[in-house]
């Protein structure tokens, strides 16, 4: 893997579209007068490649637009395209190219010529060995000197950052983070299961038990209409034989006076007796007929 062409336009001392190349895959040196861009070359791949510049204010990104005579430059951009034949990239193609485009409100990436987040497009440069914070593959003044210095720990990070291991080990960590998460949820959902099963059987129980106060209920009401309605024929019997002695016209005696007296209260109160059992039949056939239709559904 390597790099096949570089192309600025609008960025630092690069005001017209410059398309250098071709960069051979072993080793390039790129020569020049003080002050014909080399530094700002370099900076032009750092702007794509680093961390170098994130989080810029306006000032910042201003300094990054070409500055010179004629209208003012209002946005950049540096693409860079990668030989990708050893698959270093995993993307599967034999050419990746990478832009950022910048101006005074806006900062965008793109990847094969469509847009990208910066997340994106930096997790696949850590897959390929490309170091975010520290890029190995562009070496400032100092920096060798730093390196040589810098305890064991330091030197094992920058080398799991130049392997590319960096990003596979914070998916790790996210991954392990998910997991824990789920394992929560899901213990907190076989509680619940475990609360509903055992109130699904409470509920059962209720049921049967329902189901069994109701049967006994109806048994009663139909117990009931029974012996109400046997009472109602033996009232009615009994006003009928007392009409007829009324109608055979039994007269006479005080005797028979205060008896026909008495039979006529009693027969108010049949009457009475015979229209309450009557309403009360009534009541119950309904009740029994409401309870039949719920059997029946």
């Amino acid at each position: 893997m390597h790099i096949k062409q570089i192309i600025i336009q609008g960025f630092k001392s690069y005001k017209d579209q410059t398309i250098i190349e071709p960069f051979s895959p072993r080793h390039n040196v790129v020569v020049g007068r003080n002050g014909s861009g080399k530094s700002n070359f370099f900076a032009a791949i750092r702007f794509v490649l680093s961390d170098a510049y994130t989080n810029m204010g306006r000032e910042e990104r201003q300094a990054l637009l070409h500055e010179g005579t004629g209208p003012a430059t209002m946005s950049a951009y540096v693409e860079i395209i990668f030989d990708n034949s050893d698959n270093r990239f995993p993307t599967g193609k034999d050419e990746v190219v990478l832009r950022r485009t910048i101006g005074l409100k806006k900062d965008e990436y793109s990847l094969d010529k469509k847009s990208a987040t910066k997340t994106d497009v930096m997790n696949l440069l850590e897959s390929a060995g490309f170091s975010r914070s520290n890029p190995y593959y562009i070496v400032p003044q100092g920096r060798i000197t730093a390196l040589t210095n810098a305890k064991d720990p330091e030197r094992l990070q920058l080398l799991k950052e130049v392997a590319g291991t960096r990003v596979y080990e914070q998916r790790r960590q996210e991954s392990k983070k998910i997991i824990e998460e789920t394992d929560s949820k899901r213990s907190k959902i076989e509680e619940l299961l475990n609360y509903i099963e055992e109130r699904l059987e409470e509920l059962e129980e209720e049921k049967e038990e329902l189901k069994n106060f109701q049967d006994m209920d109806r048994e009663r009401r139909c117990l009931e209409y029974a012996i109400y309605h046997r009472e109602q024929l033996d009232l009615k019997r009994q006003l009928n034989e007392m009409d007829e002695l009324r109608e055979k016209g039994v007269h006479g005696s005080n005797q028979q006076n205060k008896l026909f007296k008495d039979d006529a209260e009693r027969i108010t109160n049949f009457k009475e007796r015979l229209i309450f059992l009557m309403l009360r039949k009534e009541n119950l056939m309904k009740t029994c007929k409401n309870k039949l239709k719920l059997m029946h559904k």
